[in-house]
């Protein structure tokens, strides 16, 4: 017998989860591309955070050796074949993010910055130290299995130490100032800026300020000067296909020692955003230091909360 009861309609899909990871790591992108325009700020470390820096690694690798392979022996066929593991998904979201910050938000950034700078350092003062739990979290994780020896349990700490010194007494050099803005400067400019970016704790922001190359690079941006803007990405794809593959070998065989240098990197790095660096005192005077201190507090609460639920995920083993 047939029904007299209409079939039940079918039940309307759920939205596709890619595109809301996409949305996902379109945030993430904005979110690196943001902190890397402020100097002392490293895009690595923000990239850990969000619990994406190995696989950014990782598909930026399996990129350059495809794109390689195919300039140098004109095998399409390997060169496919070797690019097979660049996470498409996650790669062009996030530099989709990335671009859309660094051209959206550069301005009311650097204005933020300018305006209220001890209450900017302090926000980043709070981000930037919070961040340490995760180099230290992942730099345990990869530590050798079994009973640690006396020397090893002391050589982490002393790698930490000893870079963290060295960020630190770097950070201290003065700033230049670079008049002649030649097509070769613009090149290394962006050399510079990206390998900092691919390293945790080495903001490349803060490089390009030392070097005298911050201002006409922000403005540059800002002002859509697309001839600097091109020798700039020039010298950031040479960066890229130099540094980054370096970086993933190391993070492959020594990846606990390239953890605990990002950790002193990230920890000497916290000298440059000190928010009263100008004045003779370390220490603000009166009640000068209680808008910082709650953007301290406020700043470390975000990346913490965000670890947290970075985390969280990992340990559900679902898809970030």
């Amino acid at each position: 017998m047939v029904s007299s009861h209409p079939s039940p309609l079918p039940t309307p899909s759920k939205p596709a989860r890619p595109v809301r990871s996409g949305v996902t790591h379109a945030g993430r992108g904005a979110l690196i591309g943001l902190v890397e325009l402020v100097p002392g700020v490293s895009g690595g470390t923000v990239a850990l955070v969000l619990g994406v820096f190995d696989r950014l690694i990782a598909s930026a690798n399996h990129f350059i050796s495809g794109a390689v392979h195919l300039v140098l022996r004109r095998d399409r066929a390997g060169a496919v074949r070797r690019a097979s593991g660049v996470e498409w998904n996650l790669l062009l979201p996030l530099a989709a993010g990335m671009f859309l910050a660094l051209i959206f938000l550069s301005g009311p950034l650097h204005a933020f910055v300018e305006g209220q700078p001890k209450i900017a350092s302090g926000l980043f003062f709070g981000m930037v130290a919070a961040s340490l739990v995760v180099p230290i979290s992942m730099a345990r994780d990869a530590a050798p299995a079994g009973p640690a020896t006396a020397a090893g349990r002391l050589a982490g700490p002393a790698v930490v130490l000893v870079t963290a010194a060295a960020a630190f007494a770097l950070l201290g050099i003065p700033a230049l100032q670079i008049e002649n803005h030649s097509w070769w400067v613009l090149v290394l400019s962006g050399a510079i800026a990206v390998c900092a970016l691919a390293l945790p704790g080495l903001s490349g922001s803060f490089l390009l300020l030392t070097f005298g190359m911050y201002e006409p690079t922000l403005e540059a941006v800002s002002n859509r000067d697309l001839g600097y803007l091109a020798f700039f990405a020039a010298g950031a794809v040479i960066g890229l296909g130099s540094f980054v593959r370096l970086l993933g070998y190391l993070l492959r065989v020594h990846r606990r020692a390239v953890l605990l240098v990002a950790t002193g990197l990230i920890l000497g790095s916290i000298r440059a955003l000190w928010p009263w660096q100008e004045d003779s005192a370390l220490l603000p005077p009166d009640d000068a230091w209680m808008m910082p201190l709650a953007a301290a507090l406020i700043g470390a609460a975000v990346v913490l909360l965000l670890w947290f639920a970075q985390s969280r995920a990992e340990a559900k083993n679902l898809p970030a």
